[in-house]
């Protein structure tokens, strides 16, 4: 009942316009078509598009230039001005009403990792940009991925013991030296198999220092996933 009258007094939006839709999470079928999901052939280990079907688990030339601290990294969506809207209105305007969406589509973006993994956890967010921003849309998404999943979310197990300026504008490099020492892991995870969940890979330099804290830590495999990649340099601001 409540949830009705709520509907009566604030409708539900579409997430990618001011639409009103029948309820929370729906998005126009022509929009829909808009949205560019990421699908095979993709780099074994950072998820990266590859242009060829060249076998299960190739992997890109970044990759094989230098591996990753992550096992396996996915996205469901291509970083585009779609889902940087979807992205921002999470990020920046801490709506809510998309993440049961958003958790099935990295659910499926990253199945078999999900079905082995013991734990979910955030990239987390520095105390004090937490405190100014009252909230970590990373914990967000995974504690709806959790709750479609059925897997178990822990909140905590990463912390910023640092706090670094934004990433927004850095290169990979400066991203990497920017969040390196920053992240420590929060008790032992001995031989478990651990997802870090983020919002956008823009050069994966959050989530390897995740990986290394997490490793450090003692799991045995860290994956990860997020809701969008970038796949072109043009598209990191964010």
């Amino acid at each position: 009942m409540i949830s009705r009258l709520s509907d009566l007094i604030w409708p539900p939006r579409s997430l990618l316009s001011d639409a009103i839709v029948d309820r929370p999470g729906v998005i126009e079928a022509e929009l829909w078509g808009e949205l560019k999901f990421l699908a095979d052939p993709l780099c074994f280990r950072c998820g990266f598009p590859l242009p060829d079907e060249v076998g299960p688990e190739a992997i890109c030339g970044a990759c094989s230039g230098r591996k990753p601290a992550y096992d396996t990294a996915r996205a469901a969506l291509v970083y585009e001005d779609h889902a940087r809207r979807l992205i921002l209105d999470l990020k920046r305007g801490g709506r809510r009403d998309g993440l049961p969406v958003f958790a099935r589509w990295m659910g499926a973006a990253t199945a078999e990792v999900l079905a082995k993994a013991d734990y979910i956890t955030p990239a987390p967010m520095h105390w004090t940009r937490l405190a100014v921003r009252s909230f970590n849309q990373a914990a967000w998404l995974a504690q709806a991925l959790s709750a479609a999943s059925g897997k178990p979310w822990k909140p905590g197990a990463l912390r910023r013991v640092k706090r670094r300026k934004s990433q927004a504008g850095l290169s990979a490099s400066e991203r990497r030296r920017n969040v390196g020492g920053a992240i420590k892991a929060s008790g032992r995870f001995e031989g478990k198999i651990i997802l870090v969940v983020d919002d956008v890979f823009t050069t994966g330099a959050t989530l390897e220092a995740c990986s290394r804290a997490l490793r450090k830590a003692g799991a045995a495999e860290v994956h990860a996933v997020t809701l969008a990649r970038v796949v072109r340099p043009m598209d990191i601001s964010i």
